[in-house]
């Protein structure tokens, strides 16, 4: 009878069930007892027949009973008798298929259940983005806490002449907002996701220092809202920003800049919204960061609170600090300038009568290296102070600018040696001519008598006077000869002693004046660089 009953239960099972595996399933088993069946002995077989018989009678035949006949005898089938093995299997399969379809029809569609949960905690009358969330462990009168932590993606420019940079980075802040609660469903819900940034509340943060910013919305609007199931919502998106950056150029360019990034909250004060970085790593840059003519080699985060007469609002912000590289303009600016000073040597060596090669050398360099100056600082703001790249430009065109000067310099005593020169020889000329007009005199009149000095001179004689003075100066002790002078007294003419102290100290004074440059404003960048 027991059999009977597992078997009318399956069939049931098997003709109201409409999917396919429970279906396959039931057959399965249906094969299993018609196994179990077999084994039975033949009389079994016959009885398990004929209940199977009885049980497929009509239903008012079957809900009938038969009254037994007068005189007749009642007949009574034998139940068979199935092995206990064969029972702990069947009921053990039976039990697996019952729990194979509780669990077909217990599975859940989660995408359905996420939108009835966003319909449960954001429907309409249930939740108001206008109001801010409530404060630490869901109290009023505590601020709402903000973690604020950014993804740099890339630097595209710094700019000398505007002071500013443009920077692009993924954005993201965390609050928790006890309204927005949910059931994970035993974790198997991690969180909800959101592109509308208008169906939840939103912290006012700007950025203080930006002239210019943009979303990105190729191919879809680059940001998203995380709902997680204690409340907790974090708020991503990708923006490209362009920011202010004051600029200290004395030392340019071997100067470092700091540029920051300013977040505040524009409109909630400290009392009611509060921005904090998030612990641990608030700043990720890209790796291999590459910029034009800067190093990026460290950034700090750091709270800047600001107070006005409406209130003090929360603030943060992170300071990057740039190092310019001097390779581009140890290229471009100072190797050509030391280029040019070098070229204006050339006139010191070539002849002081060669004036319009001198000239035009001279002239050439000066005009290069004004042409230079200018375009250097026409990619520079125009400021108050001197720069280190002024000093070096300025000193570069006084030494061109000294070598044209020295041309002039040599022209002039050119000239004038060559007018003593003359003057020389018109004097020499003068009194050639005295001579041989007292000797054409001597000649005319050779009858003349002369007076003759005497051969003793008195004490008080003033050419007695004369000779001893100088017997002294013949008998003082010869000085000491000057190297310089020796040296110069090879040179005749003063133009020509120009030109040759010229060659030695340009160059030399030239190569003081970068010891001492370079000495001071490296040290000076190395102080920066501790500070």
């Amino acid at each position: 009878m027991c059999q009977c009953e597992c078997v009318s239960h399956i069939s049931r099972r098997k003709t109201s069930s409409s999917s396919s595996s429970s279906g396959k399933a039931r057959s399965q088993a249906g094969k299993f007892v018609n196994q179990v069946g077999r084994a039975e002995t033949p009389k079994e077989q016959r009885s398990s027949s004929d209940a199977s018989r009885r049980s497929h009678r009509p239903p008012q035949e079957a809900a009938t009973p038969h009254a037994p006949s007068p005189g007749s005898r009642t007949h009574h089938t034998p139940i068979p008798n199935m092995g206990s093995g064969h029972y702990f299997w069947a009921i053990l399969y039976f039990a697996s298929l019952c729990s194979a379809s509780l669990a077909n029809n217990a599975k859940i569609n989660f995408r359905e259940k996420e939108k009835k949960v966003l319909d449960q905690i954001l429907g309409a009358g249930k939740y108001d983005a206008r109001i801010r969330p409530s404060g630490i462990n869901g109290t009023d009168n505590k601020a709402t806490n903000v973690s604020v932590n950014m993804f740099l993606r890339s630097i595209s420019k710094i700019d000398d002449y505007k002071m500013e940079y443009s920077v692009q980075l993924t954005f993201r802040e965390q609050w928790t907002d006890e309204r927005l609660k949910f059931d994970d469903i035993q974790g198997r819900l991690k969180y909800l996701t959101l592109t509308e940034a208008n169906r939840v509340w939103m912290p006012d943060l700007f950025f203080s220092n930006e002239k210019e910013g943009h979303f990105h919305n190729i191919i879809m609007p680059n940001v998203y809202i995380r709902i997680f199931p204690n409340g907790s919502v974090l708020y991503s998106i990708r923006i490209s920003l362009t920011l202010a950056c004051p600029m200290n150029l004395k030392l340019y360019p071997l100067d470092r800049q700091i540029c920051s990034l300013r977040m505040a909250s524009y409109g909630w004060t400290t009392n009611d919204l509060v921005f904090l970085w998030k612990e641990g790593d608030p700043v990720q840059v890209v790796k291999n960061l590459h910029l034009p003519r800067f190093t990026l080699e460290k950034f700090l985060t750091d709270y800047c609170n600001s107070k006005t007469n409406t209130g003090e609002y929360s603030c943060l912000k992170v300071d990057l600090l740039f190092k310019r590289e001097f390779s581009y303009y140890l290229i471009q600016i100072y190797i050509p300038c030391c280029m040019l000073v070098i070229v204006s040597w050339v006139s010191f060596w070539l002849d002081q009568g060669a004036v319009p090669a001198r000239v035009s050398l001279g002239v050439t360099t000066l005009l290069t290296m004004a042409t230079q100056t200018s375009g250097i600082n026409a990619s520079l703001p125009p400021v108050s102070y001197t720069k280190a790249i002024d000093v070096w430009t300025g000193v570069c065109l006084t030494f061109v600018f000294g070598a044209l000067l020295e041309f002039a310099l040599v022209n002039y005593a050119s000239r004038s040696d060559m007018h003593k020169e003359n003057m020389k020889k018109k004097r020499r000329d003068l009194e050639q001519a005295s001579l041989d007009a007292a000797s054409d005199l001597l000649d005319t009149d050779s009858n003349a008598t002369f007076a003759m000095k005497p051969l003793v001179r008195h004490p008080g004689d003033p050419l007695a006077l004369e000779k001893r003075l100088q017997c002294e100066v013949h008998m003082q002790a010869p000085k000491r000869p000057n190297c310089c002078k020796t040296w110069l007294s090879k040179f005749p003419t003063r133009s020509k002693r120009i030109d040759v102290i010229s060659r030695i100290t340009f160059p030399l004074v030239f190569a003081l004046f970068n010891l001492v440059y370079w000495s001071t404003y490296l040290f000076r960048e190395e102080e920066d660089e501790t500070f």
